[in-house]
Parts: structure tokens; sequence; C-alpha cells
């Protein structure tokens, strides 16, 4: 356990951060989710499901939960498979 207030005060910040983030995560892999769900069904609405992943990526990118790399490669490979099917 910390003792000085400053610690105190990291330990609680840190503790938020991590709940933010986790729910940040959890909502992008949910979104890729039903987007490459969405993909292999064909269903009508694929595009707008591709469109609100895409979103939800450039989102995690612009907050820092992934690299801007990594968001790149996520967003090519569902535009790819969303062509090809």
């Amino acid at each position: 356990m910390p003792n000085l207030k400053s610690a105190k005060k990291r330990v609680l910040i840190n503790q938020a951060n991590t709940e933010k983030n986790r729910a940040l995560n959890s909502a992008l892999k949910t979104a890729v989710k039903k987007a490459n769900t969405a993909i292999e069904a064909n269903d009508e609405d694929k595009q707008e499901k591709v469109t609100f992943a895409i979103k939800k990526i450039d989102q995690a990118a612009a907050k820092g939960l992934i690299h801007k790399n990594n968001a790149a490669n996520k967003k090519s490979a569902l535009a790819i498979k969303a062509k090809n099917a």
C-alpha cells in the first residue's frame, strides 16, 4: 500500500484509467467482431457495421489504446474483407 498522498492518488487514477481502457477495448473488439460476422453472413447492414468498427478503431488509436499502425492494419483488413465478400 502506498504511504504518500500523491502515491495513493496515483493508485486511484491508475484504477480509473484501467477500467476506462478495459471498457474501450471491449467496445472495440465487439465492434470488429460484429463487423466480421456481418461480412461473413453477407448482411444488408454490413457496410454500416464496418463503418462503425472503423470509427471505433480510429477512436482507440486517438486515445492511445492501440498504436496508429495497428489501427491502420485493422482498418485495412476489414476493408479488404468487406470488399471481397
